[in-house]
């Protein structure tokens, strides 16, 4: 007899969601709205990408009260009872969520946009900008060396539109006084040996 595959619920609460082993397909879900949704598997850039940001941002913090966390879950101040989005790297300060599910307070979100999700990816901007906490959002370009940085106002306010950075340009965190070259965060991709790196 065959085994039926576990099928999520149509509708969940956050708490439910954590609960809820997935099914058997191994595929990682976050949370929209109440539904689970399927995260595609990323590419061999976005990982590549994914990795040297997130060791970047480690070797930063280091001896520091921040801490960077790989494709943590993240709670929404809007809907927090039926959100929880997965950002593929996030920085908390002054907390300890280390034993949580969630982070409770981060301050940087990070976001690598592929062509296959890009807009939904879009979408989780607005989720991440309604915690108060959340400082920064970047959006880094997995297709080609650019990136988008958001940055909180001192009034307590998004900008209508990113700061665009191109390849050339260097990444500046306020957050968590970080700055390097952009292109460091595409080392070894096909991306930097095209470029000639």
């Amino acid at each position: 007899m065959t085994a039926l595959p576990k099928l999520a619920p149509s509708r969940m609460t956050v708490d439910e969601f954590l609960d809820w082993p997935g099914d058997d397909s191994g595929r990682n879900f976050q949370l929209v709205d109440g539904e689970p949704q399927a995260m595609a598997p990323a590419s061999i850039s976005h990982g590549i990408i994914q990795a040297n940001v997130a060791g970047l941002l480690r070797n930063h913090l280091i001896g520091s009260r921040c801490y960077v966390v790989v494709a943590p879950g993240v709670i929404p101040r809007v809907r927090s009872e039926a959100n929880i989005r997965i950002p593929d790297l996030a920085v908390a300060c002054d907390t300890d969520d280390r034993g949580l599910r969630a982070l409770t307070e981060p301050t940087l979100v990070i976001e690598i946009l592929s062509p296959s999700n890009e807009a939904e990816t879009r979408e989780s901007v607005w989720a991440y900008a309604t915690i108060p906490t959340v400082r920064e959002i970047v959006l880094i370009r997995s297709t080609r060396i650019a990136a988008e940085l958001l940055r909180r106002q001192d009034d307590g306010m998004w900008p209508p539109n990113p700061e665009y950075l191109g390849a050339g340009a260097a990444v500046q965190l306020d957050t968590i006084k970080f700055s390097c070259a952009l292109a460091e965060f595409y080392e070894g991709t096909h991306l930097t040996r095209a470029a000639g790196g």
